[in-house]
């Protein structure tokens, strides 16, 4: 019996330890809308994570990244293992298409639940909310988004135009399900006189000018701008805010999907969200320290979205919006 029992022992001391995953290797195709920096940026630190691998980066605005990947599918021969783009419409109609290939192996603890897919097809890696910016000789400082629509500003909002930013069409969608706010606040802003911007840069300098008092904008520009004295300030409505999450995904026809998969996981880690509020971004990830520009304490309401639905109905949302602003 002993010699046995010595023979069986001295078999599992010789048997070898169960195999590691391999780290990824080869080269990751990476589509992006990111500004050049940023991109840089993460690539670089994706890379520090993962030494075998080599990013290759398209980037463009995403209508741009879009329209070259629609032609690629139609073509038969997608490139990108990876996106990182700006909304999560995009990223829903891909998934309707069958394009995006489920993850069910990133954690998105700490996460906020709409800011991922539910089926872990795509995941936001961070929050561009927005709300309300103001000039510090405003006649009132805003609360809420029903502040808007009070007599004192009247003539003095201006928010982007939803057919040219998709952080606003992200907004249109969120106000049209919302019960309390729903389309008919952009009906009352159109009584009251406000006006469009193509996008959120042209936003912050009307109110940083004081052309106008109010305006609908994404947080980082109207935070950045504070910190460095231009007059306008930045609030998060109590009653919640909208954001753009940049989502990340990966298609179902990547080729390289060890690397596709430590991408995504990089930007969901804390490692990942620690450098997204390096580069000036609200993390996504509850607990992760905001940039210096945000309010140490941030205790943010967002507003739920169902992308599908506002996928659906963008359209007719659009057409509605011009008929009340123009276009």
């Amino acid at each position: 019996m002993k010699p046995l029992l010595a023979t069986l022992l001295a078999l599992c001391l010789a048997a070898p330890a169960p195999a590691r995953a391999a780290d990824p290797t080869g080269t990751l195709v990476l589509y992006t809308s990111q500004p050049d920096k940023v991109a840089a940026e993460t690539v670089r630190a994706f890379e520090k994570t993962s030494p075998g691998v080599t990013v290759k980066v398209y980037r463009s605005g995403t209508t741009q990244v879009m329209n070259k990947l629609a032609a690629e599918f139609l073509a038969g021969a997608p490139q990108p293992d990876v996106l990182l783009i700006a909304d999560s419409m995009s990223m829903q109609a891909l998934k309707q298409q069958g394009r995006l290939l489920p993850d069910p192996t990133v954690s998105v603890a700490g996460f906020p639940e709409g800011s991922y897919d539910p089926d872990r097809t795509y995941f936001g890696t961070k929050l561009i909310t927005t709300g309300i910016a103001y000039n510090t000789h405003a006649p009132f400082v805003p609360r809420n988004w029903a502040d808007l629509t009070k007599p004192a500003a009247k003539g003095e909002v201006v928010m982007p135009d939803p057919l040219y930013s998709g952080a606003a069409m992200i907004t249109l969608g969120s106000f049209a399900q919302d019960k309390s706010l729903g389309f008919g606040f952009y009906e009352a802003l159109a009584k009251d006189g406000a006006t469009t911007s193509p996008g959120n840069g042209g936003v912050l300098r009307a109110v940083a000018s004081g052309q106008k008092m109010f305006g609908m904008v994404v947080d980082f520009m109207a935070l950045n701008a504070a910190a460095k004295g231009s007059p306008v300030r930045f609030v998060f409505p109590a009653d919640g805010v909208t954001a753009v999450t940049e989502p990340v995904a990966i298609l179902k026809t990547a080729h390289n999907i060890a690397a596709a998969r430590a991408f995504v996981a990089f930007l969901l880690s804390r490692q990942g969200q620690e450098l997204a509020a390096r580069q000036g971004f609200l993390p996504a990830m509850r607990g992760v320290t905001p940039p210096p520009s945000f309010p140490a304490k941030l205790d943010l309401k967002l507003m739920p979205l169902d992308v599908a639905a506002l996928l659906a109905h963008q359209d007719a949302l659009k057409q509605r919006f011009t008929a009340l602003f123009g276009g």
